[in-house]
């Protein structure tokens, strides 16, 4: 018995080993990834240690003295925990609902449009927004919000005799404003993996539905959708992955960081920048345990989100 085990074990590391030079250069392919994950992604997890330590400068991140959950202790004791929390995970929700929808609808629009080239043209201007920086959109957005010379207190309000908003200073308006960006950015680019899809349906599959006598919203729904679902999960399960991770761009660039909207426009993302720009001890700690509880949940949601998939259709689950 033993000689047989020892004998399937030597026939498949043969078999793998077989494969490997069959594939080197294939797999030679994966070294600079490799390197750039973990360069990027590995060894910047020694920093986890900053959130239990009460960093001294002097001493470096080794020698500082060790204060177990104080950072942690003092984060979720103030105000701000609550806020950064209830704003990431409202705002991710509603990106990530509504962005589904929206997607998804986007590309079976630009998929039914009779002359590609108007197809092309539509994607192409939707597509455009995602490669503009955050900085120069939140350039676009000053020139309609500024209180001086925007175009929305000189030109848009005084038509409907509306006092011009100190838009920088009153946060009421922001969920609508940040939300009507991100979507204006980032529209095009996300419906691009469910045009993809799309593409990849059979043909036969609408052909048959139009000779049984289907029209365009019973293919939709009951060929397109249906085709759709795997892509769909996937692409829900990475975003609920992300649902503590916020758009650093969207909510620091375009409220400029005014300290008036933090109650609307803080994020976890934009409290550990700034807690880190305030450059005090105390801070850097406190920051990374705002960071390692963000990494932490968004984790743990991952699994969770995996496992309800894993439970209703194992096929479709990630892992």
């Amino acid at each position: 018995m033993k000689i047989n085990i020892r004998t399937q074990a030597a026939v498949k590391n043969k078999l793998r080993f077989s494969e490997l030079k069959k594939n080197f250069s294939l797999f030679t392919m994966l070294i600079p990834g490799l390197i750039h994950l973990i360069l990027f992604a590995y060894l910047p997890m020694f920093g986890i240690i900053i959130a239990f330590k009460k960093i001294n400068f002097g001493l470096g991140i080794l020698k500082s003295p060790w204060v177990g959950l104080a950072n942690f202790k003092f984060l979720f004791n103030t105000s701000d925990a609550w806020i950064i929390t209830r704003n990431t995970v409202l705002y991710n929700v509603l990106f990530i609902a509504l962005g589904l929808v929206l997607h998804v609808f986007v590309a079976i629009g630009l998929n039914e449009l009779k002359y590609k080239i108007v197809s092309k043209t539509c994607q192409t201007l939707m597509i455009m927004p995602h490669f503009l920086s955050m900085v120069v959109i939140s350039y676009i957005a000053f020139a309609f919000f500024s209180n001086e010379t925007g175009f929305l207190n000189r030109k848009i309000l005084p038509m409907f005799d509306i006092e011009p908003i100190d838009w920088y200073v009153t946060s009421g308006p922001w969920p609508y404003i940040l939300s009507i960006v991100h979507f204006w950015q980032g529209l095009g680019y996300g419906s691009i993996v469910y045009l993809a899809s799309i593409a990849g349906i059979d043909r036969n599959l609408y052909e048959a539905a139009e000779i049984d006598g289907a029209n365009k919203w019973k293919q939709i729904i009951n060929i397109t959708i249906p085709c759709l679902k795997p892509v769909i999960i996937i692409m829900l399960i990475l975003a609920v992955g992300k649902i503590f991770n916020a758009d650093f761009g969207l909510f620091y660039q375009v409220p400029q960081n005014s300290g008036a909207l933090y109650s609307t426009t803080s994020v976890i993302n934009t409290y550990v920048f700034n807690m880190m720009k305030s450059g005090s001890a105390n801070s850097l700690g406190m920051s990374s345990a705002a960071a390692f509880y963000q990494s932490i949940v968004g984790f743990i949601l991952v699994v969770i989100a995996n496992a309800v998939v894993h439970k209703i259709d194992p096929e479709r689950a990630m892992f």
